[in-house]
């Protein structure tokens, strides 16, 4: 998340920026402490209603709002560039992915699992009750604006929960018009949207909610956390994903992963970052990912960076790095498009091992390479930062391949592949990316509370 500098405690509205143009595209709204108050009251009035929906129910209303996106996917799709610079074919893949989600957790929210249930103490009966938290405040980023809310969302009310939204300030776009949507699909109040910046975070976390969801940064997270007390959280907070590429790789690695690094400008979480090879297979690689990177064009087959705070960060990184080897590909925005925030795919290599550009979330089109004296080392390196949110490996050897999977600390990890996701598949963090599930049906387990009700049973049936 960033704030607009001249955003104060008093003001009303921020001046949004289109990220392909550099240029002011309008406003929208800063809530303060009446629209926050406001939002919660709806929430926590809507929650009686939609929490004694059955699953059956909550789901045919989850399908009509999945419906929703799809009639109107064209608006979605615009609200979404104009606040992300996102190509068309990311944007409209995203898109189908908003959809199947709600699509996914109507029907999982009738395919419950609990915990031993039946004659467990003698003469009595037991079973497990799952039920909503409440109200969830949701506070989310903007490099996937609406994906990230429905990821949050859909399980939360899914599980019975009403939700109050916070989009990112410079993304309030799409989540607006979900929320119209859901207001008439599902009800109103069940889910809330509440624009601003980061003091509407603040006071939303502040708030009468019963949980928070937070998909930001780990200095945001961390504040989140503070200021949630004894509060249930669900922390996504960004990751720095090692990638270890051996001898045997096959041969599609390099493309593959300069396609996962320029997705979205590299402003994925779960974004490769840090390739670590042996040393014999260092300089194939580095020549590979040179090769491969170079045919990515900024403008062409990827977006700009988001705003101007995260193009800031992004080039102090890439100014303090110690790197030896450093390679950018090319930037071709479309005319009228010179001014935005585009950064070409780049490549460092011959860095310490405690080069900011390693040791950092970089959050942008680039990747670093290192090398090691043998595969102990490699996972040694793979695993010797804070953040353990995804990671990969790449080798013809499925054992060894495996092997390492298992023992890199990730919430995800793939072979031979990376940034492969779907709803039934969970995705979290552990350490410095935070805790919680999303995704799967693990994640509605996040949105509620388990209850255990024994009965005592007044008589029995003697020799039965």
């Amino acid at each position: 998340m960033t704030t607009t500098p001249t955003a104060t405690a008093t003001a009303t509205t921020t001046e949004l920026i289109d990220p392909r143009t550099g240029r002011v595209r309008g406003t929208a709204p800063l809530s303060r402490e009446p629209e926050v108050a406001a939002a919660v009251a709806g929430a926590r009035a809507a929650l009686p209603g939609w929490r004694a929906l059955t699953p059956k129910e909550r789901g045919r209303r989850l399908d009509r709002l999945a419906g929703l996106v799809e009639e109107h996917v064209d608006r979605y799709a615009a609200l979404e560039r104009a606040g992300t610079g996102k190509p068309e074919a990311e944007a409209a893949g995203e898109l189908e992915q908003v959809a199947d989600l709600f699509r996914f957790y109507a029907a999982a929210a009738r395919t419950r699992t609990a915990p031993a249930a039946g004659h467990l103490v003698p003469g009595h009966e037991s079973w497990v009750r799952w039920e909503p938290v409440g109200v969830v405040g949701a506070v989310l980023p903007w490099n996937y604006p609406l994906l990230m809310a429905a990821w949050r969302c859909a399980p939360a009310l899914a599980a019975g929960n009403t939700v109050v939204a916070k989009p990112a300030e410079t993304t309030p776009d799409s989540l607006e018009l979900l929320a119209e949507h859901a207001a008439a699909a599902l009800g109103p109040g069940v889910l809330g949207w509440l624009p601003g910046d980061r003091l509407t975070g603040r006071l939303l976390v502040a708030s009468d909610v019963d949980m928070l969801a937070f998909t930001g940064s780990g200095a945001a997270g961390a504040d989140v956390a503070a200021r949630a007390g004894i509060r249930r959280t669900s922390l996504e907070l960004g990751g720095n994903a090692p990638v270890i590429v051996l001898p045997d790789a096959p041969a599609h690695t390099y493309a593959a992963l300069a396609e996962a690094v320029t997705y979205n400008a590299g402003q994925s979480c779960a974004a490769p970052a840090r390739v670590i090879t042996l040393t014999e297979n260092y300089e194939a690689v580095v020549a590979g990912l040179t090769k491969a990177l170079g045919a990515r064009v900024a403008g062409r087959d990827f977006g700009p960076l988001n705003n101007a705070d995260q193009a800031a960060r992004y080039d102090a990184l890439v100014a303090s790095s110690a790197a030896g080897y450093d390679v950018a590909g090319t930037v071709a925005p479309a005319a009228g498009e010179e001014g935005g925030h585009w950064r070409p795919a780049r490549l460092l290599a011959d860095l310490p091992a405690d080069d900011p550009a390693v040791t950092e979330e970089v959050f942008g089109p680039l990747l670093t390479v290192q090398h090691s004296d043998g595969v102990a080392e490699a996972l040694a390196m793979a695993n010797g930062v804070p953040q353990a949110l995804a990671a990969s490996v790449w080798t013809a050897d499925l054992d060894l391949g495996l092997e390492l999977a298992a023992r890199l600390d990730a919430g995800e990890a793939w072979l031979g592949c990376h940034l492969v996701q779907t709803a039934e598949l969970p995705h979290g963090g552990r350490g410095a990316s935070g805790h919680g599930t999303d995704l799967s049906t693990l994640a509605l387990h996040e949105y509620q509370r388990p209850k255990t009700v024994t009965v005592r049973l007044g008589r029995t049936l003697d020799g039965v």
